[in-house]
């Protein structure tokens, strides 16, 4: 149980839902704290601009009672009017601060205390202040009126403060499960993933965060689910490689261990061939591991571009006789020099010969160009041969990968000099990538890096 109290307590939504009611609950509380304190000064100000204009009036009252009488005699039931009518206890004080009029009738001849709150207002006749009016000048008198208004608005503030703050907080609660059903979804997904079903996927149901997030995870299932089924093409394809040539030396062996057959030459010579198949096969699947993982030596030096290109063309010339396709190069006097291993891209530059010579028919071309650009050297092997489907483009660089499903060990290769070109070139900072289109040929481009000297 507290296990699961645990989990609740750390799991994404209910981290975003508290944050959520946190910033609610704050902000709803400033909100009300806001406007009580807004209410009760505005409502301040409005009964002291009330009081302003009754003590004038009161001012005038008492300044025509002087004038009329030329003396505070008699004012008492004057000021004890006043303060019935206003609810406040007002003081009236001669010039000297001697007290003759009191609206309760107690300080009647005192003299004005030095503690009192400052005076409302001045009586003044012919220029001359002749009183000075206080009201509640010995400590604020309560106005049950006005504290009853303010309490009312302060609980229909708060009331109001509650019922915001519990919608809002409904609302998240429902919103936040709308907003997160998707990262569910996702999560629910994955976990199938990880259990070993590939065929997982989300429904992208918006263009925002979470739907870019559903599409990079469909991606990615597909990526996996390719992968996936790469390895098991790889796989199948390693073990139907390796299958035919050990057939064929175990056949020979059992019919020369029987005695059927005897060790002629050319069945030695037939052995050797099957053996040096096997470990052409090794060597490739070895290299390309070792490429895939970055544990690849690399021996690079300054090299001539142009000097790479017509080795890998001397090499090439006896296939290109004998299938009769003229070999071209178009290379420009300035190339700059390539920081490579030479070995390493001769190998590139003879496995996209070798593809480029088996898919051109007799009387094509195969032509190789350079050019600088930049800081690369960028090659291009062309061919006039059958093309490439657009639907084989993207695996056309996939180990075991023929576009041509009917073509043999014998004479479509083992399918892995694409890959191993592709990985070289990557170990050299470079890129290859491929151009076609079916019945005009085929265009393998790669780049190198430029020797800085």
């Amino acid at each position: 149980m507290d296990f699961g109290f645990e989990m609740i307590f750390h799991s994404f939504r209910f981290r975003v839902l508290a944050a959520l009611i946190i910033v609610i609950v704050v902000a709803v509380g400033v909100v009300a704290f806001l406007a009580s304190r807004a209410t009760t000064g505005e409502f301040q100000r409005y009964v002291e601009r009330g009081g302003m204009m009754r003590h004038q009036r009161f001012e005038i009252f008492l300044a025509g009672y002087y004038t009329q009488n030329r003396s505070w005699s008699g004012v008492q039931p004057l000021v004890e009017q006043i303060g019935q009518i206003t609810g406040e206890r007002t003081i009236l004080a001669d010039r000297e601060g001697a007290i003759v009029a009191d609206s309760a009738n107690k300080l009647i001849g005192q003299t004005v205390g030095q503690d009192w709150a400052e005076p409302v207002g001045f009586i003044v006749h012919r220029g001359v202040a002749v009183g000075t009016v206080y009201v509640n000048p010995v400590g604020p008198a309560d106005d049950p009126q006005r504290e009853a208004f303010l309490a009312g608005i302060n609980r229909a503030l708060l009331l109001a403060a509650g019922v915001a703050g519990l919608a809002a907080v409904l609302l998240t609660v429902g919103l936040s499960r709308h907003i997160l059903k998707p990262v569910e979804t996702l999560t629910t997904a994955a976990r199938r993933m990880e259990k070993g079903d590939l065929t997982q996927r989300v429904e992208v149901q918006s263009e925002d965060e979470l739907g870019e997030l559903a599409r990079a995870f469909n991606a990615m299932a597909d990526g996996l689910a390719r992968l996936e089924e790469l390895r098991r093409n790889m796989v199948s394809d390693v073990a139907h490689e390796l299958r035919t040539p050990l057939s064929n030396i175990r056949g020979y062996l059992e019919a020369l261990q029987d005695g059927v057959v005897k060790p002629k030459p050319e069945i030695i010579d037939s052995l050797y061939e099957e053996a040096m198949l096997l470990s052409r096969l090794v060597d490739d699947l070895r290299e390309l591991a070792l490429a895939e993982a970055g544990q690849l030596r690399l021996e690079r030096r300054p090299v001539a571009s142009a000097d790479l290109v017509n080795r890998a063309l001397e090499a090439a010339c006896a296939q290109a006789s004998a299938k009769n396709i003229a070999l071209q190069a178009d290379l420009p006097a300035d190339l700059p020099l390539v920081n490579v291993d030479p070995q390493r891209i001769g190998q590139v530059l003879g496995n996209l010969l070798s593809n480029a010579l088996t898919h051109t028919p007799s009387g094509g071309a195969v032509v190789v160009a350079a050019q600088a650009k930049e800081s690369k050297v960028e090659v291009r092997v062309s061919d006039t041969g059958e093309g490439i489907s657009p639907d084989q483009l993207p695996y056309i660089f996939e180990r075991f990968y023929r576009a041509d499903k009917s073509r043999s060990r014998a004479t479509g290769g083992t399918g892995l000099g694409l890959s191993i070109a592709r990985q070289l070139v990557e170990a050299h900072g470079g890129r290859i990538s491929v151009e076609s289109q079916v019945g005009q040929g085929a265009t393998f481009t790669f780049t190198l890096p430029v020797a800085e000297i």
